[in-house]
C-alpha cells in the first residue's frame, strides 16, 4: 500500500481555479465517500484550507487511483481532465509523505510558518476518522504530520513571520489605511468560524474595540462576540448577516471568511453602504474565502481597496527568515527518515510470520510423518524430539528474520523481504506491496 496525494494550492493554481475546486466542510464526507467507490482506493483524506486542496488516498496501484480522484474533482468542479492536470500537482509515496510534512510545517504555506494549518490538517483527518475511511496507514501518516508540525512550530522561529493568513492580510489593511491618513477603528467580520475567530483576536490584539461579527447563525455570531469582549473589545457585538450594508456604513474594515458556495458581499451591498457613509473615508475588504465571497467589481469602487488570497501571496511578511525554514526543512527530512524506515519495518512483519508459520507447518508435518512411521514411540520421547527440532528451527530462523527486520528499515529494505517470500516460496498475498518511492522535491521549488 502507498500514499497517492493530488492537489492544487496557491502555488501550482490560480485563485479562479481553486475556487471551483473547493470543498466546504459540509461537502468533505460526500467527496470522502465517492473517493472510496472507486475499488482502488483503500483509505482517504481531504485537505481543503483557503488555498489548498488536497487528496490524500491509499492505494495498490498509481494509475487507476489516480483516474478515480481525478475523476471525482472534475466531477466536482466542472473542470476537464486537462485543465484541473494544468493546475494540479501529483505526489507518490515518499514524495507524497514529504509534502504533507512540509506542509504540517507551514513550509508549503502562503504565510510561511503559519500554525492554522494544523488545526486544519487535524479537521481533516478528524473527518476521514469520522466517516470510516481513515485505516492504518492514515491514521499513522496524520498522526505523524501533526507531530511533525508541533516540533517545527517548537524547535525553530519558523512562525515568527505572523500567525497566519488572517494577521498578514489585517496588517495589510492596517498599512492602506495609515496610507491613507485613517487606522482601524470599526471592523466588520463576516463569518463566524475558524477563520473569523482569528480576525477577531488579531483585531482585538490590534486594539480595535468596535466589532461587528456577522454569521447566519447568530447565536455563534454572539459566541464569538462575547470571547471578542473578554479580550478586551469592549464593543464587540454579534448579529445576522441582514445587517451587513447598515454596519459597513461605518466600518474601516472588512473581513470576509465565511465559507460559502457563491458571492456573499455583492456589488450593490458595498454600493449602498458607501453611499450611506457620513464622511468619504476609506474602506478595506479582507476576501478570505475560498470560493471569494466579495463580488469581483467591488475593487473598482472609489475609496475601496480589496485585498485577497493572490495579494497576500505577494506580502513579504508572508516569508519566514530563510534560516528558520532550512532548520525546518531539516527536521522534515529527518522525521521522514523515521517514519519511512519504521513504516518498512512495519511491512515486513507479515513475510516474518508467512516464514515462521510456513517454518512451523514443515515442523508439524514431518511429527505426523514420525508418528505413522513409529507408531508404538514413548509420548515422553516424541515429545522431546519434538522439542528439539522446534528449537533446530527456530535458531536458524533466529538470525534471518531479526536481520531481515533491520535490513528492512534501510532504502530498498523491501527487496531482502522479497527475497524472503521467494527463497521459501511464501504466499504472494501473506504480505503487502511496497512500492518505489520517487523523490520528494524540495519544498522551495
Amino acid at each position: 500500500m502507498s500514499v497517492l496525494l493530488f492537489g492544487a494550492s496557491h502555488r501550482s493554481a490560480p485563485v479562479s481555479v481553486l475556487e471551483k475546486l473547493a470543498i466546504p466542510d459540509c461537502d468533505r464526507p460526500k467527496v470522502l465517500h465517492e473517493l472510496l467507490e472507486s475499488p482502488h482506493i483503500d483509505e482517504a483524506m481531504v485537505v481543503a484550507t483557503c488555498n489548498r486542496i488536497e487528496v490524500y488516498v491509499v492505494v495498490e496501484a498509481f494509475h487507476p487511483a489516480l483516474e478515480a480522484v481525478g475523476d471525482v474533482l472534475c466531477r466536482r468542479s466542472g473542470l476537464s481532465l486537462s485543465e484541473l492536470s494544468q493546475h494540479a500537482f501529483v505526489r507518490y509515496s515518499e514524495a507524497a509523505v514529504h509534502h504533507l510534512f512540509s506542509v504540517a510545517s507551514g513550509l508549503d504555506s502562503m504565510v510561511v510558518g503559519e500554525q492554522q494549518i494544523l488545526g486544519q490538517i487535524r479537521t481533516a483527518y478528524a473527518a476521514s476518522d469520522e466517516h470510516q475511511v481513515a485505516g492504518k496507514v492514515i491514521h499513522d501518516l496524520a498522526q505523524r504530520a501533526l507531530h511533525v508540525g508541533k516540533r517545527v512550530h517548537s524547535d525553530t522561529g519558523i512562525d515568527r513571520a505572523g500567525a497566519s493568513v488572517v494577521s498578514v492580510a489585517i496588517d495589510r489593511a492596517a498599512n492602506i489605511l495609515d496610507r491613507q491618513g485613517g487606522r482601524i477603528r470599526r471592523a466588520v467580520v463576516l463569518g463566524a468560524g475558524a477563520m473569523g475567530s482569528l480576525a477577531v483576536t488579531h483585531l482585538a490584539r490590534a486594539g480595535v474595540t468596535d466589532i461587528a461579527i456577522l454569521n447566519r447563525t447568530v447565536e455563534k455570531a454572539e459566541r464569538l462576540a462575547a470571547t471578542a469582549r473578554e479580550a478586551g473589545a469592549d464593543g464587540a457585538r454579534g448579529m445576522g448577516i441582514e445587517r451587513l450594508v447598515a454596519e459597513l456604513a461605518g466600518a474601516d474594515m472588512l473581513v470576509t471568511c465565511t465559507g460559502a458556495v457563491g458571492t456573499v458581499v455583492t456589488l450593490a451591498d458595498v454600493h449602498s453602504a458607501l453611499t450611506a457613509r457620513a464622511a468619504a473615508t476609506g474602506l478595506v475588504v479582507c476576501d478570505l474565502g475560498l470560493p471569494r465571497d466579495v463580488d469581483h467589481a467591488v475593487a473598482g469602487l472609489p475609496g475601496v481597496a480589496v485585498v485577497d488570497i493572490e495579494t497576500l501571496a505577494r506580502e513579504p511578511g508572508a516569508q519566514a527568515a530563510e534560516d528558520d525554514a532550512q532548520k525546518a526543512r531539516d527536521i522534515v527530512k529527518a522525521e521522514l527518515a523515521e517514519y519511512l524506515s519504521a513504516q518498512r519495518s512495519a511491512e515486513v512483519t507479515p513475510t516474518v510470520t508467512a516464514l515462521r508459520r510456513r517454518a512451523a507447518e514443515v515442523v508439524e508435518a514431518e511429527l505426523l510423518r514420525l508418528d505413522s512411521r513409529v507408531p508404538g514411540l514413548d509420548g515422553q520421547y516424541r515429545d522431546e524430539v519434538a522439542q528439539t527440532v522446534r528449537r533446530v528451527v527456530d535458531k536458524l530462523l533466529h538470525a534471518p528474520t531479526v536481520r531481515v527486520k533491520q535490513l528492512a528499515a534501510t532504502p530498498q529494505g523491501d527487496s531482502y523481504a522479497e527475497a524472503l517470500r521467494e527463497l521459501f516460496e511464501l504466499k504472494p498475498g501473506a504480505t503487502g506491496a511496497v512500492s518505489t518511492a520517487e523523490a520528494a522535491e524540495d519544498p522551495r521549488a
